[in-house]
Order: structure tokens, then sequence, then C-alpha cells
């Protein structure tokens, strides 16, 4: 949400990422610290397939998650959909607005659908 203009406070990061990368990116993300697995989730019938690493903050003491979101087939239109967007100066492949509402779709949360009104707001488009 932050990089389409609507930051709030969040307890972890979610990556998009092709389930081949996957063997590759604990090892990756241990060398940053996030050297604590958590359980492997499922949503919307294995749509959305989820693997976190964690760490604890040396200072805060809080947890920071990364939650690693496999490309399934019934995302894949997501993933091919990513757009390049410029964060603090650095270029960053994105999840694109519409593929972010289709992920929200699929959780379907409170949250997410206050999201997903917030993005169409955004494009001009009240519709479902």
């Amino acid at each position: 949400m932050a990089v389409y203009d609507h930051p709030r406070a969040t307890i972890d990061i979610d990556v998009l990422i092709p389930p081949e990368a996957f063997e590759s990116i604990p090892e990756i993300a241990r060398e940053l610290g996030y050297s604590i697995r958590g359980l492997d989730m499922s949503f919307a019938d294995g749509a959305i397939e989820i693997r976190r690493v964690s760490k604890i903050h040396s200072t805060s003491g809080h947890v920071l998650s990364l939650d690693l979101l496999l490309v399934t087939p019934a995302i894949r239109d997501v993933w091919e959909s990513r757009v390049e967007a410029d964060v603090e100066g650095a270029k960053l492949s994105v999840v694109s607005r519409q593929g972010l509402i289709a992920l929200k779709k699929l959780r379907g949360s409170g949250r997410d659908l206050d999201d997903i009104a917030v993005l169409r707001e955004d494009m001009g488009d009240a519709t479902d």
C-alpha cells in the first residue's frame, strides 16, 4: 500500500517469488538476520502459499517478518503484471495496483476490503 501513497504500520513485508527461487531465499534472508522460520501458510484453497522468515530487531526487540508469497498458478497474472516503481530513489519491481487488488480479494479480510476500496478510488473506479 505504501508504494501507492497509503503507508501504514505493518509487521511484515510481503515479497512475491517464483517457487524455484525459494531454495536460495532463506539463506539470503538468514544473512540479513532473518533466522526464525515460521510455519508454512496457505490461503484461498492454495492460491496463496506463504513461507515466513523473521528476526528480532536488535534494539527494539520487535519481531520483523518477511512473508515470501510463492507465485502459484492462481496468481501468475499478478506476477506477470509487475510494474517498476521509484522507492526512495531506487527502482523496484512491485505488484501493480490491479495485482494488489487481486491478491487482497483472495484474502478478503476487512482490512483488505478497505484497501481495495482505496486503491480503486485512486484509480477512479468504484466498481467491484
